[in-house]
């Protein structure tokens, strides 16, 4: 088949390379060139800088804004059978749509998690079971019929950048068999259950925060979902008060056995610097897996314990977010 392809993120990457390998891509969009990195130096999307490098001669378009009269006429000029649509990160407008067959790779079991987040939004749900899916495009973000699913467990200590990894690779036979139903004229569209929508919200840096008065299996959900971006930080202080000692991202945990209630222990207690233990709302604990010191490679706990973390097994301290260390008093001690 002759397809158009239009993605940003590399989300999308698996699939455009099997497409490339097995179809005619006539043409790639993408978002513009941006400042990215430390060094704000300006870089293609990942979509851009695969299709510049492994796809020699492709034409490449990188328009500001998708709507532009210009941009729609250049795009519907080029011969295709098909559109794949993937991470792109702009509204494709009903203009350019009309009479053309476009299809959208959407990394959830729609019409769970429609919106911006949704592998962060099914980890921190306690989704047991995702997927992904391939629709048609709507004029309601996510809304259109369902073409094809494919599924995936969630297993209890994945992060949302393993996930969003495997349901990555996930795609390309899904959206394969999808543009083959519709060249064999066997595709069968299903309309989604508006009863059963549930939102995936955008995060944002601001959504780094951890209260460790919450139960510890809300709390495990978080880190993942959380994890790589934008991230839980702690700082661990002395529960009698002082400056921080130490401070660190958290990448892994799970949840650990219950503790009695003892009303004179804080929450956010470490209470086994040995194998990362962490006393949570309600008598339920945490256990810290993996975490990351500032300017370092991610780490098992018990790495990071045969070296800073020997500093805490004298006992007395407690983890809070990195917020509150920076604004003591923000939030109360108590569980």
């Amino acid at each position: 088949m002759r397809l158009v392809y239009f993605g940003s993120g590399a989300f999308g990457l698996p699939t455009l390379r099997w497409l490339s390998e097995r179809h005619e891509i006539a043409l790639v969009v993408t978002q513009p060139d941006k400042p990215a990195g430390r060094g704000g130096r300006v870089s293609p999307t990942p979509i851009g800088a695969f299709a510049q490098e492994h796809l020699g001669g492709m034409e490449i378009i990188k328009p500001q804004r998708i709507r532009d009269e210009d941009v729609v006429s250049r795009i519907r000029a080029v011969e295709s059978d098909a559109w794949v649509v993937i991470a792109y990160g702009q509204k494709l407008p009903a203009g350019l749509l009309a009479d053309r067959f476009a299809i959208n790779l959407h990394a959830s079991l729609l019409p769970r998690w429609r919106g911006a987040a949704p592998i962060n939004a099914a980890i921190l749900g306690g989704d047991t079971t995702t997927g992904n899916s391939v629709i048609t495009l709507a004029d309601r973000m996510d809304a259109g019929l369902i073409l094809g699913q494919s599924t995936r467990a969630v297993e209890p200590t994945m992060t949302a950048g393993e996930l969003h990894d495997a349901l990555a690779s996930d795609g390309p036979e899904l959206v394969e068999r999808v543009l083959l139903e519709k060249q064999r004229g066997t595709l069968r569209p299903i309309a989604q259950d508006e009863s059963l929508v549930t939102i995936a919200g955008k995060l944002s840096k601001d959504d780094d925060d951890i209260d460790f008065a919450m139960p510890a299996d809300f709390l495990r959900r978080q880190v993942l979902a959380l994890t790589p971006w934008p991230g839980i930080s702690v700082s661990v202080v002395p529960a009698a008060g002082g400056a921080v000692v130490m401070g660190f991202k958290v990448l892994r945990v799970k949840t650990g056995e219950r503790r009695q209630d003892d009303p004179g222990q804080r929450v956010g207690t470490l209470v086994d610097a040995r194998r990362g233990v962490v006393l949570c709302g309600h008598g339920s604990t945490l256990e810290l897996l993996e975490v990351q010191p500032p300017g370092k490679r991610g780490m098992r706990w018990d790495e990071f314990a045969r070296g800073a973390g020997r500093a805490l097994e004298s006992g007395g301290f407690v983890l809070v977010a990195s917020r509150e260390a920076q604004e003591p008093g923000r939030r109360g001690g108590g569980d």
